[in-house]
């Protein structure tokens, strides 16, 4: 495999906030130069950039709304442009509109599935025509343990994080000859700001379904995918690994 030159560059969708900017955060600490994107959340996208500068990093911030897929295509081909390639695409952003499967509206379908799927494709799609000329790419997509479990008012969620392990697998086989690995990362129940509004009664359940006894953190997230994106990493593909605590074995 074709070594790429130093600082490897990373792109991480979503990075303003959450997993994303954990994940950002530990590539740049692993020596990365980051480009951090955003949706809608500019100013959180800029405080991660400049964090990563404040720690003697690298780190550029890129907007685009990635409910359009041709948005995303754009986006890699731009931070290609400005900071000169691509060696490693995270697909981490992601929505949701939770309802019941016959309250669901067609553009809440749509939109989660654009979103979180379609924008996925766009972006891997712009990034491994440049990885193929370098013979060599990481692209990890965030999937959830719902895709492999299921779970009720999320039909278009599941759907999306399924389709982000399919299409995982099927990118890996199609370029792992040139030197393209990719893999799926499915993260259980985190930490984050909507199981921060949940009650302790129910914080507690989630925690008696968890082996390990406890919500994951970001930085449990966070540590695989860097892993993921090292040459450590060289020979793991076409995988989906569960960041779960046990919930659902794989």
């Amino acid at each position: 495999m074709t070594q790429p030159s130093t600082p490897q560059i990373a792109l991480v969708t979503g990075s303003s906030r959450g997993l994303g900017r954990a994940m950002a955060l530990k590539l740049a600490q692993d020596g990365f130069a980051l480009a951090i994107h955003y949706g809608k959340s500019q100013a959180e996208a800029q405080k991660v950039a400049a964090e990563i500068l404040a720690a003697g990093g690298q780190a550029q911030v890129f907007g685009a709304d990635l409910s359009q897929p041709a948005r995303a295509s754009e986006l890699v081909e731009q931070v290609i442009k400005d900071m000169g390639g691509l060696h490693v695409l995270v697909n981490n952003a992601g929505i949701t509109r939770d309802t019941l499967a016959v309250r669901m509206r067609d553009e809440d379908w749509d939109a989660v599935i654009q979103t979180n799927l379609s924008s996925a494709f766009a972006a891997s799609r712009s990034a491994i025509k440049h990885m193929m000329r370098a013979r060599y790419g990481r692209i990890i997509n965030i999937s959830s343990v719902v895709a492999l479990m299921g779970n009720p008012g999320q039909a278009n969620y599941v759907a999306s994080k399924a389709g982000l392990i399919g299409l995982s697998k099927a990118l890996a086989k199609e370029y792992g000859a040139r030197g393209i690995t990719v893999n799926a990362v499915a993260p259980g129940f985190i930490a984050s700001d909507m199981t921060d509004k949940l009650t302790d009664e129910q914080k507690r359940a989630y925690e008696q379904a968890i082996p390990l006894g406890r919500l994951g953190t970001p930085e449990d997230v966070a540590a695989l995918v860097a892993f993921l994106a090292s040459e450590a990493a060289g020979y793991i593909t076409a995988q989906a690994i569960g960041v779960d605590g046990g919930l659902y074995p794989h």
